[in-house]
């Protein structure tokens, strides 16, 4: 798995008004069928999966380029209007209790697209895995309150989920992207970007954090005495002046990865695992129970006391044509919104062969007018 995105934007209340709600929806419903038309599910799931694409699509339909609700509403409106029968496309999941319905509504647009069960567990595991991730493996202070699931009719997905930190109340995006899975708990991310730098953030799905990974399974492998005794000798550490145990290199540096220590370790997850004996990482973590402490701990024995490495680094790395409902950089002009809407659409009802090769030509002629 490649997270291909992560964005932090600033709150903002208040509910899009229904006369820019009911535009939104017509002109993401355009959009979307002329890009399914022309280019596929899948390339609708790779322009997802990016977070500027994903942002500038937001401020095309009119919401407000640097607010946390671009995500929702703009995950709203493509629920909202993307049908399973019509476009080979499904949305589950949401904001909230909506994101509790997500597996529920990812069995039900797999059974709609005769999807395998086997293929509909995968697409399941796939959505917790990616919440599992970004709440519990990588630690930056942002609890997911929103998950959003796109699937295609091949099984194909992409994920747009979000998390709040309520000390300074601002909020990070998370895309991730089905084609570019090489594993969940290695070097998700592809491209990131965002605002605001973190520090202290335990990122264990890290190429630096590999030894770590590996250190943590063993640990698990042999057995909640072993986790404990290894607590136990940690914490003297922590009560004592550090300058007791550093050199002058590696004063600052330690004292960064190591402000929080956990206070509460799951023991009966930790048995469960025991029992379970995990291949490898992501088992895991997909154990239920093994949440942020756990892996904290686990990460905290194998770099302190074995050595390994882990990664305290955050992961982190529009333009406007109809206005925004905040009037930033202007208000949305309702009757020039209605004429590209209607414009869309009748592009769309008298799409055939001719039009899409008139398309292609603009395409060609846009690209050698950019040469010039």
């Amino acid at each position: 798995m490649r997270k291909v995105g992560i964005a932090e934007l600033p709150l903002h209340y208040g509910h899009v008004p229904l006369w820019l709600l009911n535009r939104m929806r017509k002109l993401s419903a355009s959009i979307l069928t002329i890009i399914i038309e022309e280019y596929g599910q899948e390339e609708l799931l790779r322009r997802i999966s990016n977070p500027f694409w994903f942002q500038a699509f937001g401020c095309v339909i009119g919401h407000d380029f640097h607010s946390s609700g671009i995500t929702t509403t703009v995950c709203a409106v493509l629920k909202s209007v993307v049908k399973p029968e019509a476009h080979g496309l499904g949305v589950a999941g949401g904001k909230g209790k909506h994101s509790r319905k997500t597996l529920d509504e990812i069995e039900k647009i797999s059974e709609t697209f005769n999807l395998s069960t086997k293929k509909a567990d995968s697409l399941k595991y796939s959505s917790r895995m990616s919440a599992k991730v970004d709440n519990t493996a990588i630690q930056s202070g942002y609890p997911l309150y929103q998950h959003t699931f796109f699937l295609t009719e091949k099984g194909k997905w992409a994920v747009v989920q979000q998390g709040l930190n309520i000390n300074d109340r601002t909020a990070r995006r998370y895309h991730w992207l089905s084609d570019q899975v090489k594993s969940f708990v290695e070097e998700p991310h592809s491209a990131i970007c965002c605002d605001i730098k973190k520090e202290n953030v335990l990122d264990m799905t890290s190429k630096q954090s590999k030894e770590a990974r590996r250190i943590s399974v063993d640990l698990v492998r042999e057995g909640p005495r072993r986790i404990k005794n290894d607590l136990l000798l940690l914490r003297p550490i922590y009560q004592k002046s550090l300058k007791e145990f550093l050199s002058v290199e590696t004063k600052k540096d330690f004292v960064v990865r190591t402000l929080r220590m956990p206070k509460n370790v799951n023991w009966k997850a930790i048995e469960e695992a025991y029992e379970l004996q995990p291949e490898n990482y992501e088992n895991l973590l997909s154990i239920k129970g093994i949440g942020s402490a756990t892996v904290r701990s686990l990460a905290l024995i194998s770099e302190i006391i074995y050595g390994k490495q882990v990664s305290w680094e955050d992961p982190k790395k529009f333009s406007f044509c109809l206005g925004g409902k905040d009037g930033v950089p202007y208000p949305v002009n309702k009757k020039h919104y209605d004429e590209v809407i209607q414009t869309l659409e009748d592009f769309i009802k008298s799409a055939n062969i001719e039009k899409r090769e008139k398309l292609k030509a603009l395409e060609r002629l846009t690209k050698f007018k950019d040469k010039l």
